[in-house]
């Protein structure tokens, strides 16, 4: 294990080279562009270890708040808890990720999710036994080290396809629509196991699956990125001051998922149709997820700046549609509208991620990565919270609650202008 982990990983092959290789040309050209990139040796074996390890992502959360909200009757203490969790991750995931881009994925995404999965184990454990409150938060910040599995494996693509902008393209897009189907599945799988089996089966399953999943991307040694110099990691300084315009719409973006969420659920409920909720999310997330697989077969045109403004601006339109579809009365006008406007959030991940890493040095690719990951979540979490007071508060019913994610999408779209005039004028200093 020692020799394991510290062993260099194994530099591919230019994917100029190899991308014909493996797959039988009629089945690549079926394919299309994906048949392309996965044609590349390896990628197939890392991107499936790494859907595994990415599962979880969605589970966690609604795993925790299940078991806890069971055990202790208590929804606050669930979501108080859920929620120091993701402080926690938005505290650490950075410093994890500067560790990976020292030192290798390998060696630091190991260890870091076997502190992961203790945590999540501890808290199985203070449920389990009736421990005090406080040691529920302690044992879920613990697992804040849990790495950036969708940030590396973009990473490794990043590595393979660098001559191939339109491969890398695809493959960024192929990344988003994973995303969305880990987190349109986890939450999913999470409430049948804790509802249908026992409360701790979806932590102790998303453990489970977790843990394996990392290990099994871990062993793909030579699809791995290698070590920059430290001469890459150092000198480029701090990276949240040049990306901080980029970051804020990627702020503003998880406030539109983290407050469509809560909406969708306030205003199923409210009409005395509850069950529908995960329905509509799922078709929203399904229209994301089949977007970004789309947008993957396109060729991209143009600046990469202006593609993502003209994405952005796209989702502030559509995003006003669930508004106008739920104070119309909702139902199925509702369903496409959430169709609709889950269509216009892929691309514009997709092409932000893209420029996360164009804007990057290669040395902290995962760091500016998962600097873009914590803007979402805390973006996420803000969302939630200013979704669930619309709801409870605005009048004219819930339906005006679907205004917090128009509104957040418009702080997106100024967030991206303002981006692209910063970058603009930094090019004529």
């Amino acid at each position: 294990m020692i020799l394991f982990l510290a062993s260099r990983p194994v530099t591919a092959p230019p994917v100029r080279a190899a991308r014909r290789r493996r797959l039988p040309a009629p089945l690549r050209r079926a394919l299309g562009p994906y048949g392309r990139i996965f044609a590349v040796p390896g990628t197939r074996a890392f991107a499936a270890a790494n859907l595994l390890a990415r599962l979880p992502m969605g589970m966690f959360s609604v795993s925790a708040i299940l078991m806890i909200a069971e055990s202790r009757g208590s929804y606050a203490l669930a979501g108080a808890v859920t929620a120091t969790g993701l402080a926690a991750t938005a505290v650490a995931g950075p410093w994890t990720a500067r560790l990976v881009d020292r030192y290798g994925q390998a060696r630091i995404a190991v260890p870091a999710t076997a502190l992961a999965v203790l945590g999540s184990l501890a808290l199985v454990l203070c449920v389990h036994l009736g421990a005090p409150s406080w040691t529920l938060f302690a044992a879920y910040a613990c697992t804040a080290t849990t790495p950036n599995t969708g940030g590396m494996a973009r990473a490794r693509w990043a590595h393979l396809l660098r001559d191939d902008p339109r491969a890398l393209h695809t493959a960024n897009s192929f990344e988003q629509a994973a995303d969305e189907v880990c987190f349109m599945l986890g939450p999913v799988l999470a409430a049948f196991l804790c509802t249908g089996l026992f409360p701790e089966a979806g932590t102790l399953t998303g453990a489970v699956l977790l843990l394996t999943g990392v290990l099994l991307f871990a062993a793909q040694r030579r699809t791995e990125p290698p070590v920059a110099p430290a001469s890459a990691r150092h000198g480029a300084g701090r990276l949240v001051t040049p990306l901080l315009p980029l970051l804020l719409t990627f702020l503003a973006t998880g406030a539109v998922f983290g407050s469509l969420e809560v909406v969708t659920v306030g205003f199923t409920d409210a009409h005395g149709q509850r069950t529908a909720a995960g329905a509509l999310l799922a078709l929203q997330a399904a229209g994301s997820c089949a977007a970004g697989l789309l947008y993957g077969v396109l060729r991209p045109a143009g600046p990469a700046g202006r593609r993502f403004l003209k994405c952005v601006a796209a989702m502030a339109v559509l995003l006003w549609l669930p508004l106008a579809a739920a104070g119309a009365g909702g139902g199925p006008l509702l369903a496409a509208a959430l169709l609709s406007a889950g269509m216009a959030t892929a691309p514009t991940m997709v092409t932000g991620m893209g420029l996360i890493q164009s804007r990057v040095p290669a040395g902290r690719l995962n760091e500016g990565m998962t600097l873009a990951v914590t803007a979402l979540l805390t973006g996420i979490a803000a969302g939630s919270a200013t979704g669930g007071w619309a709801v409870q508060h605005l009048p004219e019913g819930t339906a005006a609650g679907y205004a917090v994610p128009a509104c957040a999408a418009a702080l997106a779209l100024a967030s991206a202008v303002a981006a692209l005039a910063v970058r603009a004028a930094r090019r004529q200093t």
